[in-house]
C-alpha cells in the first residue's frame, strides 16, 4: 500500500510547480473579495428627501419650507419620509401667508413622498437604493438584499463539496467561476429588484463554491509545509486583496451598473488559468484514472527540474485508500463533552462571523470617506491574518482566540464614550475592532479541527462553518439599526463579541495535544464529571496515531 504524500515527495516542497499553483490559485480568490462586499456600494443609500414637484404653484419660501426637520447626528435636517401636504402649502402660498410667520409648521398635516424622493450625488450617482426607490416605506429590502446574497453563499456551502467530489475539483473550480462571472453580468441588466436580488443569490452561490473548491484543490496539490500557508495567509490575503480593489473600482465607477460591469472583468481574466492550473491528483487517483494523474506529476517533476520515477502510480499497488466509517450530525451531540462543545462552537462561530460581516458592511455609515473607510477595512485584514498565524505557532489556542476577541469586543463599546466631533477616533476604533474579530475568525477553522475526533472532524467543521453562515445572513440587521441609533449597532456588536470571548475560555485547550482519533480521547470541558476510563480507552489515548500539526 502506498501514500501519496511519500509517492509524490521527490517533488519538493516548493518548486516552481508548487510556487505557480500557490500562487494562481490564491489570484483565483480574489473576484470573490469584491463580489462578496460590493453591496456595500451597489446597495448605498445617500441622503434623500421627498421629491416636491416643480410644477407646484410655490413660492421660494414655502418650497423651502416644504418638508419637516428631523434632529439626526445631533443636528437639524430634512425629513427623508414625509413632506408638509402638498395642497395645504400650495394654498398657504396662494393666499401670501409667510412660513413660521403667518403659519405654525409644527401644527401642519404631514404626508408620505407621493411624488418620489431626490436623492444626493455627493457620494453615489446610483445605487439599486436610487434605481428602485428602496427608502421608507421599502427600505427593508436593502438588508434583505444582502442577507439573501449570504443565503446563497449558504446553499453553495452545501453543494460546492458534493459537486467536486463528483465532477473533479478543476472542472467544478471554473464553473462556479463562470457563475459567479456570468451571472453578476446578468445583474447588469436587472429591470426590479426582485430580478437583482434573485440573481444575486446565484451570484452567492457560486462566490463560495469557487472559494471552497480552490481551497480544496490547492490543499491536495501542495505539499504538508504549504498546504497550512496557502490554506491561511494565500487564499485570505489575496481574497483581502480583492476586498481592496472594491472601493477603487467604487471610488471612479459611481454607477451601479456600470460598477458591476467593471467587477465582472477580472473574473473573466481568470478563466485562462484552465490551461496552467492542473486537475487534483489526489482526485484523478480515487477515480482511478491513473494516467492523467500520472501525466501531471511528470510534468510537474519537469518544472521543478528533478527526476521523477518511470511509474509513479502502480494502478496494482493502489494507493492507501481512506475508511471512513458513516457519521451522523447526532454524532456531535452523542456525549454531554461533546455536545457541549458543539453547541459553544456554533455560538462561537455564528457572532464571531456576525462581527466580522457587519463591521465590513457598516463601513460607508461611518463618517469620512466611504471609499476611503472601506479600504481601511479591508486593509486591516492583512495584519490581522498576519498576527493570527503568529500567534497560533506559538501560544494556546483559546487564550490566544478570547484574547483578541475581547480586544475586538472592547473596542467596539468603546465607541459610544467619543465624543460626536471626535469622528476619527470613532473610525480608528472600529477598525481596532475589525482587527480583532478578523484575527479570532481566521483561527476558527484551526481550533474547531483540534477539538473533534478524526471521525467527525470534518462534520463537525462543516456543521460549524454553516453557523457562520447564519451569522452573515443576521449581520446586515446590525447594520440596518444604526438608521435609528448610530451606535447601537457597536454596542451590540461589542456585547456579544465579549461575552463569545469569555465563553471561548470554558473551551478545552487543544495546544500541543495530539490530535484526537476517537470521541474517548477528546479534550474534557473543565468542570463536567467524567466515568472512570476503561483500560481499552487508556491505550488508546497513550498511543495517538496522528500528530497535531500547528497552523
Amino acid at each position: 500500500m502506498q501514500d501519496y504524500d511519500e509517492v509524490t515527495a521527490f517533488l519538493g516542497e516548493w518548486g516552481l510547480f508548487q510556487r505557480l499553483i500557490f500562487f494562481l490559485l490564491s489570484a483565483s480568490i480574489i473576484p470573490n473579495g469584491f463580489n462578496g462586499m460590493s453591496v456595500v456600494f451597489l446597495a448605498g443609500t445617500p441622503e434623500h428627501h421627498c421629491r416636491v414637484p416643480d410644477t407646484a404653484n410655490l413660492s421660494s419660501v414655502w418650497r423651502n419650507h416644504s418638508l419637516p426637520l428631523q434632529l439626526q447626528d445631533g443636528r437639524e435636517v430634512p425629513h427623508s419620509c414625509r413632506r408638509y401636504r402638498l395642497a395645504t402649502i400650495v394654498n398657504f402660498s396662494a393666499l401670501g401667508l409667510e412660513p413660521g410667520r403667518d403659519v405654525d409648521l409644527e401644527q401642519l398635516e404631514q404626508e408620505g413622498c407621493l411624488d418620489g424622493w431626490e436623492f444626493n450625488q455627493d457620494i453615489y450617482l446610483s445605487t439599486i437604493v436610487t434605481e428602485w426607490s428602496l427608502v421608507c416605506e421599502d427600505d427593508w429590502k436593502t438588508p434583505l438584499t444582502t442577507s439573501l446574497f449570504f443565503v446563497g453563499v449558504l446553499l453553495g456551502s452545501f453543494v460546492s463539496g458534493q459537486l467536486s467530489d463528483r465532477f473533479g475539483r478543476k472542472t467544478i473550480l471554473f464553473a462556479t467561476m463562470a457563475v459567479q462571472t456570468g451571472f453578476s453580468f446578468l445583474q447588469i441588466f436587472s429591470i426590479s429588484w426582485e430580478m437583482f436580488t434573485m440573481l444575486f443569490v446565484i451570484v452567492g452561490m457560486g462566490q463560495i463554491s469557487n472559494y471552497v473548491v480552490a481551497f480544496i484543490l490547492g490543499t491536495e496539490i501542495l505539499g504538508k509545509s504549504v498546504r497550512i500557508i496557502f490554506s491561511t495567509l494565500g487564499v485570505c490575503t489575496f481574497f483581502a486583496v480583492g476586498y481592496m480593489l472594491l472601493p477603487l473600482f467604487a471610488y471612479f465607477i459611481r454607477d451601479w451598473r456600470m460598477l458591476l460591469l467593471a467587477l465582472t472583468v477580472p473574473g473573466v481574466l481568470c478563466f485562462p488559468l484552465w490551461w496552467f492550473i492542473p486537475e487534483s491528483p489526489r482526485w484523478l487517483i480515487s477515480q482511478r484514472r491513473f494516467r492523467e494523474a500520472e501525466d501531471i506529476i511528470q510534468k510537474a517533476a519537469k518544472m521543478n527540474n528533478v527526476a521523477a520515477p518511470v511509474v509513479v502510480f502502480d494502478p496494482v499497488e493502489e494507493l492507501t485508500p481512506v475508511k471512513q466509517q458513516k457519521v451522523f450530525i447526532l454524532d456531535l451531540f452523542r456525549t454531554r463533552n461533546i455536545g457541549t462543545i458543539t453547541i459553544m462552537s456554533l455560538l462561537l462561530w455564528m457572532l464571531t462571523s456576525v462581527g466580522y460581516f457587519a463591521l465590513s458592511l457598516n463601513t460607508p455609515n461611518l463618517h469620512g470617506d466611504a471609499y476611503l473607510n472601506c479600504f481601511f477595512s479591508a486593509l486591516i485584514e492583512v495584519p490581522a491574518y498576519i498576527t493570527a498565524w503568529l500567534l497560533l505557532r506559538t501560544l494556546p489556542r483559546r487564550y490566544v482566540i478570547s484574547g483578541v476577541l475581547f480586544l475586538g469586543g472592547g473596542v467596539l463599546l468603546l465607541i459610544q464614550l467619543v465624543p460626536a466631533d471626535y469622528n476619527f477616533l470613532s473610525i480608528g476604533l472600529a477598525m481596532l475592532g475589525k482587527f480583532g474579530i478578523t484575527s479570532a475568525f481566521s483561527m476558527l477553522y484551526v481550533f474547531t479541527a483540534e477539538l473533534y475526533p478524526t471521525l467527525v472532524r470534518n462534520m463537525a467543521v462543516g456543521v460549524t462553518s454553516m453557523a457562520s453562515r447564519v451569522g452573515s445572513i443576521i449581520a446586515p440587521y446590525f447594520v440596518y439599526l444604526g438608521a435609528y441609533n448610530r451606535v447601537l449597532p457597536y454596542i451590540l456588536m461589542g456585547s456579544l463579541t465579549v461575552l463569545i470571548g469569555i465563553i471561548t475560555l470554558l473551551f478545552p485547550e487543544s495546544f500541543g495535544m495530539t490530535l484526537p482519533e476517537t470521541l474517548e480521547q477528546m479534550q474534557k470541558m473543565k468542570g463536567f464529571r467524567y466515568r472512570k476510563k476503561t483500560k481499552d480507552s487508556m491505550e488508546k489515548e497513550e498511543n495517538p496515531k496522528v500528530l497535531i500539526t500547528s497552523f
